[in-house]
């Protein structure tokens, strides 16, 4: 490791007078060989150093969503060309070019700050070693020697001996007991930072082997910086615990705000965006419009949050305007735009109730169909008036008895006319050249 920050030797100066600076200002407050005063300084360097790669870190962002869109025409490059690397290589220095897509970009940051963590741990180790470097003279380097944070001072490291951690007035117990804690929070804020970048802000409807690389970087860079950790001196352990806690909350605050399309993190904030729209029945901010805007300038090609936002626009009576706004609409319907709502299922019913139902249709039927029937004129009431010969043939009908009682003839001659109408069906006109 001192080989590697004796490499970055012409930031140390830089980077002592940075700290040397925060350090007069923290002095004043809480005393020039205080562990606070040096602690707060390294800080203070983080943030300062974090706040200049901000441009770093956007087009970080960019990038890592450029690759993660262009994962599946990756892949199908590597599917096409699987026995030709060379080939391989080229299609895809080419997509990288035709998409302006830089892969080394995601690592901009961690390369960017590199150089300012070796030279922090170049003047720490100096420190150690009661040796002057940069800008830090003789009375600075007693005065940080003098420094602990919680017992161990800035210097010391996990593996050192009792007697190098005597040396600077500290016990080897305390001294392992912070850095333990320290390498600790360290790894474990890293892994929280990949892990909610992978849960959240990733679209998991595009499965690729990239998604699974960021898995294993997940769990592979805690383990890094854990073995690592224990070579690293307190006050390094205090600049990278404070660089990993500041990615995490930038990170945070970009998944919340401005998060991956087709990801979890997409599907909660146009849930809050809907919520907010419904609340005061307009889009408020510019940056949401934006947002309501690229969606409805999607058409069709909406994944499935932004099609669910639509549908929830729709439920609630607004439609999406192109430029980012909405209106109050009692008329559109969740399909128009781009939204599918799913029909509620009828619900099962038991068996009880099945018979009961069929029951009713069949009563109400036959009702139905004795109405009609009056109405036809096919049924005669008590008080129409019965012919003569119907009344004779009543009065022999009961005075036979149980033998079967002889239709009329009017009602023979209909019945004989209707079969022979049912037999010969309707008949075809003779052809006029045909003998009659």
């Amino acid at each position: 490791m001192d080989t590697i920050a004796s490499f970055f030797s012409f930031i140390t100066t830089p980077v002592s007078w940075v700290i040397v600076q925060f350090h007069k200002v923290y002095g004043a407050i809480f005393g020039p060989d205080t562990g606070w005063a040096w602690g707060l300084s390294i800080v203070s360097l983080v943030v300062l150093i974090r706040i200049c790669l901000i441009p770093l870190f956007v087009k970080q962002i960019k990038s890592t969503r450029n690759m993660q869109a262009l994962q599946p025409k990756m892949k199908a490059i590597q599917e096409r060309y699987k026995s030709d690397k060379q080939r391989q290589s080229e299609e895809m220095m080419k997509l990288y070019k035709e998409t302006g897509t830089n892969p080394l970009s995601s690592c901009l940051p961690i390369l960017a700050q590199s150089p300012f963590f070796f030279a922090l741990y170049h003047v720490l180790s100096n420190i150690a070693e009661g040796d002057t470097v940069g800008v830090i003279n003789q009375s600075l380097l007693d005065s940080a020697r003098q420094a602990h944070i919680f017992g161990a001072p800035l210097a010391a490291t996990f593996t050192d001996s009792a007697q190098e951690v005597a040396a600077l007035d500290a016990s080897l117990t305390s001294v392992r007991i912070v850095t333990a804690v320290m390498i600790i929070l360290m790894s474990a804020s890293q892994f929280f930072t990949q892990r909610q970048l992978m849960m959240k802000n990733v679209d998991l409807s595009v499965k690729t082997p990239y998604m699974q690389q960021q898995k294993m970087l997940m769990y592979i860079f805690p383990l890094i910086f854990a073995v690592m950790g224990i070579n690293f001196p307190v006050g390094v352990l205090v600049y990278w615990l404070t660089t990993n806690v500041w990615t995490m909350g930038q990170q945070m605050y970009v998944i919340n705000q401005n998060p991956t399309p087709g990801s979890k993190a997409q599907d909660a904030y146009l849930q809050r965006l809907l919520k907010n729209v419904g609340a005061h029945g307009e889009v408020r901010g510019r940056r949401r419009k934006n947002v309501v805007k690229a969606i409805v300038a999607k058409g069709s090609d909406r994944n499935e949050n932004e099609r669910r936002f639509f549908a929830g626009l729709a439920k609630a009576g607004f439609a999406a305007q192109p430029d980012g706004t909405v209106i109050k609409s009692d008329t559109v319907t969740a399909e128009a735009e781009g939204g599918a709502v799913r029909r509620q299922q009828p619900k099962r019913q038991t068996k009880a109730k099945r018979q009961a139902a069929a029951a009713q249709q069949s009563t109400a039927k036959s009702s139905e169909d004795v109405a009609d029937s009056t109405e036809s004129g096919e049924t005669t009431t008590s008080l129409e008036k019965k012919p003569q010969d119907a009344v004779q043939d009543e009065a022999k009908d009961s005075a036979q008895g149980d033998k079967p009682a002889r239709p009329s003839r009017a009602n023979s001659g209909a019945s004989r006319q209707a079969k022979s109408g049912q037999r010969k069906g309707q008949q075809r006109p003779k052809h006029p050249s045909s003998k009659k």
